[in-house]
C-alpha cells in the first residue's frame, strides 16, 4: 500500500511578532512532511530557515514581507507535486474577495489547486474544478474562532486538502 505525499500549508505567520514559536499542532504535521508551502506573510526570514529544518520550502512573498523574502519567492509561484499544478500567491490587492483574487492571479494557468492567504480565513472551495485553499494563520487568528493550518494529501492523483484546527499557538 502506497503512503500519500504529505504537504503542510500556512500562511499569515508575522513571526516573530504574533508568535515567537510554532504551535505543537504546526511541529507535528512538519515532522511528517514531504514539502511545506507558506503562503505569505511570514515576516521573518529565520522562519524560512526553521522550516527548511523538517522539509523543503515552497512559497510565495506577502504583503508585509521584506526584500530578502520577496527576492527569494517571489509574489506568485506555479510548482508540480505528483503530478498536480499548485498555485501559490498571497492574495493581497484591490477589488473582489481574497478567494477571487487567488484565482484570477491563476486565471490563463491550467491548475489543479491554489493555495493562498492573506485574510487569516481558512477557505476550502472547489471552483469550477479548481480547489481553492486558504490555511488560515496558526499565529494570528484574528476574529476566528481558531488557529490553523492546512494539510494536503497527494495519493493515486487524488489531491485532498483539510484544515487542522487548534485552540492554542
Amino acid at each position: 500500500m502506497s503512503r500519500p505525499y504529505r504537504i503542510t500549508v500556512l500562511s499569515d505567520t508575522h513571526m516573530p511578532k504574533k508568535a515567537k514559536e510554532l504551535p505543537d499542532p504546526l511541529l507535528e504535521d512538519l515532522r511528517q512532511s514531504e514539502l511545506i508551502v507558506h503562503a505569505g506573510d511570514w515576516s521573518d526570514w529565520e522562519l524560512y530557515e526553521l522550516l527548511s529544518q523538517y522539509a523543503p520550502v515552497e512559497g510565495v512573498a506577502g504583503n508585509v514581507d521584506d526584500a530578502r523574502i520577496v527576492e527569494r519567492f517571489g509574489y506568485k509561484r506555479l510548482v508540480e507535486i505528483e503530478g498536480k499544478r499548485i498555485g501559490i500567491v498571497h492574495g493581497h490587492g484591490q477589488g473582489g474577495t481574497t478567494p477571487s483574487r487567488a484565482r484570477k492571479a491563476f486565471a490563463d494557468t491550467e491548475v489543479d489547486c491554489i493555495l493562498f492567504g492573506h485574510s487569516h480565513i481558512p477557505f476550502k472551495e472547489d471552483v469550477q474544478g479548481v480547489l481553492l485553499f486558504n490555511p488560515g494563520s496558526a499565529t494570528d487568528k484574528r476574529r476566528q474562532p481558531r488557529y490553523s493550518h492546512g494539510r494536503i494529501e497527494i495519493l493515486d492523483g487524488n489531491l485532498e486538502a483539510h484544515h487542522v484546527f487548534y485552540d492554542r499557538k
